[in-house]
């Protein structure tokens, strides 16, 4: 511990403890306050240690009223003090920065605000653009779902009409009822046409010789699709 003060007694400040040796080894710690020592039983302080947190004494150069009352009051003292004049106190009501200055620090803390909103507005753009795309990815899938639902469902209906009908018309096959709900479909195709107010103009060709031609084609796609799928099986 160093040296070692051999005196009767001792007192230890606030914040600090103390050590006591005896004989050379440590006996116990003395809190803050005046202890009685006995050196004729080896007893001495042999040091002081502070309790607080380790702290650096540093200058910060702060510009608050009070610091510039007081710097506006020095130079104050030094110009009148010539004419002869003493300025005991002086009362700082407010600071009003030059103009130019109050200007510099407005345009600088605008900028910082742009520049924060802009940062902002980029990340809420962004999470737009993202669920906006989850979204449509979404509508489409639900899209194409109904879509495969719907002819699933006409295939089936068509399948249904034409095994009611075949059964119960005698004399009729399989290919005269698909050619009659052809001519039926074709002619509502035409109705509907018709009925649309967005269409100006539309050509289709039109007799019984017609809607053979696309009962065949219709046919003819259906077999080849039929075929290939064989083919690739």
């Amino acid at each position: 511990m160093g040296n070692a003060y051999c005196v009767m007694c001792g007192c230890v400040d606030q914040a600090s403890v103390g050590v006591v040796e005896k004989w050379g080894r440590f006996d116990r710690l003395a809190q803050p306050g005046l202890h009685w020592f006995n050196p004729l039983a080896g007893e001495c302080l042999a040091g002081i240690l502070t309790t607080r947190i380790s702290s650096l004494d540093v200058k910060i150069e702060t510009k608050t009223k009070g610091d510039v009352a007081q710097a506006v009051l020095e130079e104050l003292e030094k110009v009148m003090g010539a004419y002869g004049y003493n300025i005991e106190h002086i009362l700082m009501v407010d600071i009003i920065p030059d103009p130019s200055v109050r200007k510099a620090m407005n345009e600088i803390n605008a900028a910082q605000r742009m520049q924060l909103a802009s940062v902002y507005k980029g990340e809420a753009e962004k999470i737009l653009q993202v669920k906006k795309a989850e979204a449509d990815a979404e509508a489409k899938y639900l899209g194409g779902v109904g879509v495969a639902r719907q002819r699933q469902a006409i295939t089936d209906g068509l399948r249904e009409n034409i095994l009611n009908f075949s059964h119960k018309v005698e004399g009729t096959s399989a290919k005269e009822v698909m050619d009659l709900i052809m001519i039926t479909q074709y002619f509502d195709t035409i109705k509907d046409l018709g009925n649309s107010s967005k269409n100006t103009t539309v050509f289709i060709p039109h007799g019984p010789g017609h809607v053979r031609d696309i009962g065949e084609q219709i046919r003819n796609g259906l077999m080849e699709g039929s075929s290939a799928h064989l083919n690739v099986e």
